[in-house]
């Protein structure tokens, strides 16, 4: 097969889900598969990090396609005397091509604007709202990345579930224990952070239920030692400014620390510095970085609806995210509950070691290889 593969994502917004996302399965594809060939759809600028194996092809495309897509779901012609039997889209359809050349297959991660639109920017509203039903008639197949999102997508669009493929995302190599004093060293140079801390790390949405995180916070603080801190780490969004206000109304500000984005390289480090992992979410199609923390060694803490207790199974202390009193009393435990500490370790160990990108680009083959071989019989 000639697999056409929108790459844009990988290199334009890799550190968020959709850009790792993109990067980790063509670079598991470059590892497992010699037989097809790939086109892959890149920006005209310094390629990605990885070395492309003679089956791989990069076709550059201008600036404005290159770096327009979440405005625009069309690139006229990009598909053009490629001769592809398949045409992959992984960031949620967007930049599909209306003319329909070959087998469309896209990764719809989630339906978050479809469930809490009051959490999403007006552009991606109208791409989902707008966009997205015109796009998806012409798919041939569905990725997803969990069995709740199959669901959620097959109800939201009227989709068939039969089209609908579920492919677990993984942590990516770079996640696994390290030397805690060398990790404590690099963090404390770099952000300045010494003493114990509670992590959260993701964006600043509403429906990350970083309110409840530090309302759950505050209530702990009465029974913890006086320098714990919360670490609350991402791209400060537009609710960071609200959560600088609570944190002050809470009188909680000496022990609340906002980063801002941690570059990839030293997310390893703040991860295997971390006491626990917080993670409560009111909606997750996934849900990558509890992932990411239970590779490095450290217990984590989930919501317990959507996709999460699906993806985390008995690996994460789960909490009703809607409960302040809950939250506090899931922190403490996870702080110091020694024997609840060791088992969700080793739990999370096994179950990250088991989520890897070679299976999802494994499982992603089949998908391809499924969806051409219907279309042709």
């Amino acid at each position: 097969m000639k697999i056409g593969i929108d790459a844009r994502a990988a290199k334009l917004y890799r550190g968020t889900g959709i850009g790792t996302y993109t990067f980790q399965l063509i670079n598991s594809l470059n590892k497992i598969d010699y037989k097809n060939n790939y086109l892959l759809f890149m920006p005209n600028s310094p390629g990605l990090d990885i070395n492309f194996s003679k089956n791989f092809i990069i076709n550059n495309i201008d600036e404005k396609d290159a770096t327009t897509f979440w405005s625009s779901v069309n690139i006229p012609n990009i598909l053009s005397g490629k001769d592809i039997d398949l045409y992959h889209v992984p960031q949620n359809g967007v930049g599909l091509p209306k003319d329909k050349k070959c087998p469309f297959i896209i990764t719809l991660h989630d339906v978050i604007p479809i469930r809490m639109p009051e959490t999403v920017s007006d552009k991606y509203l109208h791409i989902f709202n707008d966009e997205l039903p015109k796009v998806l008639p012409l798919c041939d197949g569905i990725i997803t990345v969990s069995e709740f999102s199959k669901q959620d997508i097959s109800k939201a669009f009227n989709f068939p579930e039969e089209k609908i493929h579920v492919t677990y995302l993984g942590a990516e190599e770079i996640y696994r224990p390290l030397n805690k004093d060398l990790c404590r060293h690099i963090i404390e140079k770099y952000y300045g952070i010494s003493d114990d801390f509670i992590l959260y790390v993701g964006g600043f949405s509403p429906r990350k239920n970083i309110f409840g995180l530090l309302h759950g916070f505050s209530k702990l603080l009465s029974k913890s030692p006086k320098n714990l801190k919360l670490v609350i780490a991402g791209k400060r969004g537009e609710s960071f400014k609200k959560y600088r206000e609570l944190t002050e109304k809470l009188e909680i500000t000496d022990n609340v620390i906002y980063p801002g984005f941690i570059p990839l390289e030293h997310m390893p480090y703040l991860y295997n510095c971390a006491k626990l992992f917080v993670y409560l979410s009111f909606y997750e199609g996934f849900g990558l970085p509890p992932i990411e923390a239970m590779a490095c060694g450290v217990p984590v803490i989930s919501s317990n609806v959507t996709s999460l207790p699906e993806v985390l199974k008995d690996s994460a202390l789960f909490v009703n995210p809607a409960s302040q009193d809950d939250i506090c009393e899931a922190l403490c435990n996870g702080l110091y509950n020694k024997p609840l500490i060791k088992n969700l370790i080793l739990k999370g160990l096994l179950l990250s070691s088991e989520l890897k990108w070679i299976n999802t680009a494994k499982r992603t083959l089949e998908v391809y290889n499924d969806v051409v071989f219907s279309k042709n019989n």
